[in-house]
């Protein structure tokens, strides 16, 4: 009897343990002649591949069903039935059953484009609230030595493009030094994301010039309507950076930020 490899068991810990979404694939059952026997186990995330079920069009496709699940964020397990010979042309000739179990992290993502001194402020509070925080600036200078562990530090020439590596429902925060770069963020986002909150840093005369830019630029009145400018509860008048990011903080809050995330089909 083959022996079964368990190395797939510390794969997905660690994977878990970092909230990479990733897809446990099982071969569950195996008639006739098969690449590996019932038990064998691979696991797939965006980019890697830990482990093989035997190679060749059976792996070939489930690696695509697998990235299929996590391209729509669907953690409901799937199981395929393949006829090796027919519908994978492998000469092997048997038939496989295979289990995908997707694997979501269960903390939701906020993104803070800018690392200036709201920026640094809010890090210092939410550093230890259950989220996934990817902290995005051009200036790698400003960010401080020590990260938090909830906190992926982002240095990149081209912010608005982090936009994109966003999961759906992302809280976005856009409080940069630069308002052409606000500007661009919260267009692109409005375009293009699926959010659940999107806030921008600004006075409220800021946020009639941007609101009439938008709408020049053909985004709707009610998709204009998704951004939250000024940001930050109400009632709080400080202007330092720490009662701006209190502020701020407690309104991310309100948007229900450290709830448990569910992800379905």
């Amino acid at each position: 009897m083959e022996k079964i490899s368990h190395t797939w068991l510390s794969v997905l810990g660690d994977l878990r343990a970092a909230e990479t979404p990733c897809v446990l694939i099982t071969v569950i059952e195996s008639k006739g002649s098969t690449p590996r026997d019932a038990g064998t186990k691979m696991v797939i995330t965006k980019d890697e591949q830990f482990g093989t079920i035997g190679g060749g069009n059976l792996e070939f496709q489930a690696i695509e069903q697998a990235r299929a699940l996590l391209n729509n964020t669907q953690d409901t397990p799937e199981m395929k039935d393949y006829a090796l010979g027919p519908s994978l042309a492998q000469c092997c000739g048997g038939a496989v059953t295979i289990l995908l179990e997707p694997f979501f992290s269960q903390k939701k993502t906020l993104a803070i484009f800018g690392a200036g001194h709201v920026g640094k402020a809010m890090i210092s509070i939410l550093q230890d609230l259950p989220i996934r925080i990817k902290w995005i600036d051009e200036r790698a200078a400003e960010f401080p030595e020590h990260i938090p562990n909830n906190t992926e530090k982002i240095i990149t020439d081209t912010p608005v493009a982090e936009l994109s590596e966003l999961p759906d429902d992302s809280y976005i925060l856009v409080i940069t030094h630069n308002h052409d770069l606000d500007y661009d963020l919260v267009k692109t986002a409005l375009k293009n994301n699926h959010f659940t909150y999107l806030g921008m840093i600004g006075s409220d005369t800021k946020n009639v010039k941007f609101r009439k830019r938008l709408l020049s630029e053909e985004i709707s009145e009610a998709r204009v309507q998704d951004m939250t400018c000024p940001i930050g509860v109400d009632g709080i008048k400080g202007k330092h950076p720490r009662e701006i990011a209190i502020a701020v903080t407690a309104e991310l809050l309100q948007q229900d930020l450290t709830t448990v995330q569910i992800h379905t089909p």
